[in-house]
């Protein structure tokens, strides 16, 4: 039709790596990092290509993968999960490496900080340990898990030391419309992290920020500019 036009975005590589399912998109040229994406509980990897995609059109290589227990990817989600993110990021082309998780993700993201080697780490509404393992034992979270193994791994990470540990390579981005994880704990998460920053968004929902395409923009600044460092 006269007047439309029409864009044909660059196709992921799929790649599975330990039974992990992961969609990869590099940028055009060299990379100046990697970003590892973390979905929520209940998502997946397609969810998230938006940010991907956005990721390579700025310069980075970023890697979206189904976690265990979701999408494609085999076996229930339990004590491996830091691991498995460690061993994505170990996949990237170059460093520096990031994290970015959603909710769930979120939490992941931060408690695999460390062991993935992250230079800093985008935290969009990310879940307590007490939602999830509420999330766990009353069944609201809807996805493959070992509870005993994934309810250990939760129950041992320090959030607040996590978010400390990073400082201001710790990016927080929350809703205040979300109804599943309260902004204030993002709050306390800044407030624990000297020097991290909080962009606290009015209204929203639990899943508004994460495809926020001005958020997203801030995000990537946000990556750029600890990888210049």
């Amino acid at each position: 039709m006269e007047g439309e036009e029409h864009i044909q975005a660059p196709a992921p590589e799929l790649v599975v790596h330990d039974g992990l399912a992961c969609l990869r998109l590099a940028p055009a040229g060299t990379p100046r990092g990697g970003v590892v994406i973390l979905h929520g509980a209940g998502s997946c990897k397609e969810n998230h290509l938006d940010f991907a995609r956005a990721c390579a059109a700025a310069g980075l290589e970023a890697i979206v993968f189904d976690q265990r227990g979701h999408g494609a990817s085999d076996g229930p989600l339990g004590a491996e999960a830091v691991d498995d993110i460690a061993a994505i990021a170990g996949l990237l082309a170059a460093a520096p490496v990031f994290l970015r998780g959603s909710s769930m993700g979120g939490f992941l993201a931060l408690a695999a900080a460390r062991r993935a080697g992250a230079q800093a780490v985008v935290a969009i509404c990310p879940a307590s340990s007490q939602i999830l393992l509420g999330g766990l034992r009353d069944g609201r979270l809807e996805f493959r898990a070992d509870p005993p193994a994934l309810e250990e791994l939760v129950a041992a990470v320090d959030l607040p030391n996590a978010a400390a540990a990073l400082g201001p390579n710790l990016l927080l981005l929350h809703a205040e419309g979300d109804e599943r994880v309260p902004v204030e704990h993002s709050a306390a998460l800044h407030a624990a992290a000297p020097g991290s920053r909080f962009v606290r968004v009015a209204g929203g929902d639990h899943g508004s920020v994460q495809h926020d395409a001005e958020l997203q923009a801030a995000s990537l600044r946000f990556l750029l500019e600890r990888g210049s460092r």
